[in-house]
């Protein structure tokens, strides 16, 4: 399969949250996608991008992948990257789209002097898992990730402003 990396452009935004649901749907939780394509135009595409993504693009100009991810900074570690999303569409996989979009943001992160890349994996999705460990990441057991969505938000301020 041929396939090209690239970086992400505003006429992508369709696919990359085609590529979005996908991913909710892979990850049982389908109706928690609330963004939009004009969203991503306006967070991704404007004059100060709220993330930066690289696509997997087959020859035909069919985007098969992508790669969402962020600056932000470790009080620990100094400047690094956040991988929010790593996605490639499902009869897609096994092509080495996923590697090579995950080899993008790593370099990505090495070119610009990153001192880590994080990312979170769901604990039953062996196949990513085995992916990372192989690749020399950690999976750090010990940690929790912690969300507060819109209506915890809303409901603290309310109660503590």
């Amino acid at each position: 399969m041929k396939f090209s990396i690239r970086n992400g452009e505003k006429k992508d935004a369709e696919a990359i949250l085609s590529l979005i649901k996908e991913l909710a749907l892979f990850e049982k939780l389908p109706n928690e996608v609330e963004i939009t394509v004009d969203d991503l135009i306006k967070d991704g595409f404007s004059i100060q991008p709220k993330f930066k993504t690289f696509v997997a693009q087959e020859s035909n100009g069919t985007v098969i992948g992508m790669a969402l991810f962020y600056e932000r900074y470790s009080t620990w570690k100094g400047k690094s990257i956040h991988l929010e999303d790593l996605m490639v569409t499902e009869n897609k996989r096994g092509t080495g789209a996923g590697k090579a979009l995950y080899t993008a943001v790593l370099k990505y992160a090495y070119d610009t002097n990153c001192k880590r890349v994080a990312w979170d994996v769901l604990d039953w999705n062996t196949n990513a898992i085995n992916f990372y460990e192989r690749t020399g990441a950690k999976i750090l057991e010990d940690w929790r990730v912690v969300h507060m969505n819109e209506q915890g938000l809303k409901n603290f301020i309310n109660e503590n402003i």
